[in-house]
């Protein structure tokens, strides 16, 4: 029996935590600047390629909500160890790829072991104080952003050089050297609930209606969208969704508790983390990597120069700003960061939008990003999701909001993905298509902005940072 703790003396589980959630990372964000050669090498095109991220993002948000439900059943470090098992395998799986479809099905597996960063939060919540787990849950979300920018310019280097499957050598390699520290490291703690059992049909058909409708989305503009197949991609997931709602009100231990998710304090934060992940993935990971490094219509860069002046500086900037941001949470209130955060990115990407051809003020309107969405957003939407979950399901709103990621972000790249393509003629991709693929994106923001503001403050008693002491095991 333990008592919670302060961030000092957990460093060795803080390390093996940071590893385990970067192997899944660095798929992410390493791989964006290689977007063009995957399409090269593999033979294949950009909406395929969008689709793969598309999938990758849709099985993070399918594993968040499994993984840390049955987190909550069986414990969190036995689902960390299977979250870095598949992790490897799906590695292995895009090493090898001979072929779009077989890349795609590793990519599926990758994006199931996002669920890392959800139990990862969870376990730090209850094993730290609540100054503790702040300091914690900025490190943390800092990795979300990748490895301060190195990633993105060695994702680019690999590119130009050995190709992308250099990209999941890496990743396998943290990814292992993280599965054994969380072995080591990672205290065993017991469930936090007991006697309850696994919504096996609700989580069937949640992953089926989130799949008809992002596929649906993605794939529209290249199948046509009055297409038998478009129609029924979109139209089975709607179906499924509806009938994913209707079970959970009758199921003994539903997947997600219809009364937390109906509650202020639940939706809004949920369509604030969709819009945001939505707005800034499609246009970080998919618009951007393919704008600057387009040769006719785009701005003609290499992969590692569209990473270096693109994305390594949302990724340093955000590996200082989330740290400090962690810190400031619990004083000021993670709702007042949410909102601050989502206003400020609404405006920067305004910016980016208008000027997108202009290669220093997008340059410099990305950079910010760092502050306000590496830091402010991604930090204050885990930290308000964790604090404002109920007692008697802590895994409950962190794993949707986790989930809520992977949706936005697989939205955001489906609907860029599908605004490039439609915009495409007899060369490619047109100046219109990446227009339209940021107008997109800045609507989505716009969206976040207006749900920001209607989240409901957390009521301190019932929010899951009491004082409290936690089951901890001996881990051997």
């Amino acid at each position: 029996m333990s008592t919670r703790s302060d961030l000092a003396g957990r460093g060795p589980m803080l390390l093996a935590l940071v590893l385990a959630v970067l192997g899944y990372q660095i798929n992410a964000t390493m791989l964006s600047p290689a977007l063009p050669d995957v399409i090269e090498r593999l033979e294949t095109s950009p909406a395929a390629a969008g689709l793969s991220q598309t999938l990758f993002f849709l099985m993070a948000a399918i594993g968040q909500v499994t993984l840390a439900r049955l987190g909550d059943l069986r414990g969190r470090k036995p689902m960390m160890l299977l979250c870095a098992g598949v992790l490897i395998l799906g590695n292995l799986l895009c090493v090898f790829a001979p072929n779009i479809e077989v890349f795609i099905a590793g990519r599926v597996l990758q994006g199931v072991s996002a669920a890392m960063f959800t139990l990862a939060f969870l376990t730090l919540n209850q094993l730290l104080t609540p100054a503790g787990f702040g300091k914690a849950a900025g490190i943390i979300t800092a990795v979300n952003g990748g490895l301060a920018g190195v990633d993105a310019i060695a994702g680019g280097q690999i590119a130009d050089t050995i190709g992308f499957r250099g990209i999941f050598v890496c990743s396998t390699v943290i990814a292992v050297v993280g599965l054994l520290l969380v072995r080591k490291h990672v205290p065993d703690t017991l469930p936090a609930t007991t006697g309850g059992r696994f919504d096996t049909r609700g989580i069937t058909a949640l992953a089926l209606g989130l799949t008809g409708i992002l596929v649906g989305l993605a794939q529209g503009a290249a199948w046509g969208w009055t297409s038998a197949l478009t129609l029924g991609f979109l139209l089975g997931g709607a179906a499924s969704l509806v009938f994913f709602v209707v079970s959970q009100k009758s199921a003994a231990d539903p997947v997600i508790d219809i009364e937390v998710l109906a509650s202020r304090r639940a939706w809004p934060l949920l369509l604030t983390t969709i819009c945001t992940l939505g707005g800034a993935f499609g246009a970080i990971a998919l618009t951007i990597p393919l704008f600057s490094q387009d040769a006719r219509v785009g701005l003609g860069l290499s992969a590692v120069t569209a990473a270096v002046l693109f994305l390594t500086p949302i990724q340093l900037i955000g590996v200082i700003s989330a740290p400090l941001t962690g810190r400031f949470g619990p004083k000021i209130g993670w709702r007042r960061i949410v909102v601050a955060g989502a206003v400020a990115n609404f405006a920067l990407f305004l910016v980016a939008t208008v000027f997108l051809q202009h290669e220093w003020i997008l340059i410099a309107a990305l950079a910010a990003l760092g502050v306000t969405y590496g830091g402010f957003m991604l930090t204050g939407l885990n930290g308000l999701a964790v604090t404002s979950a109920p007692k008697d399901k802590p895994g409950s709103l962190s794993g949707l909001n986790g989930a809520c990621f992977g949706i936005g972000a697989s939205l955001g790249i489906a609907l860029a993905s599908a605004m490039i393509t439609a915009g495409s003629d007899a060369g490619g991709p047109t100046t219109a298509g990446y227009q339209n693929a940021m107008y997109t994106a800045l609507a989505l923001l716009g969206l976040g902005v207006v749900s920001a503001f209607l989240i409901k403050r957390p009521d301190p008693a019932e929010a899951g940072i009491a004082e409290e002491p936690q089951r901890v095991l001996v881990h051997h």
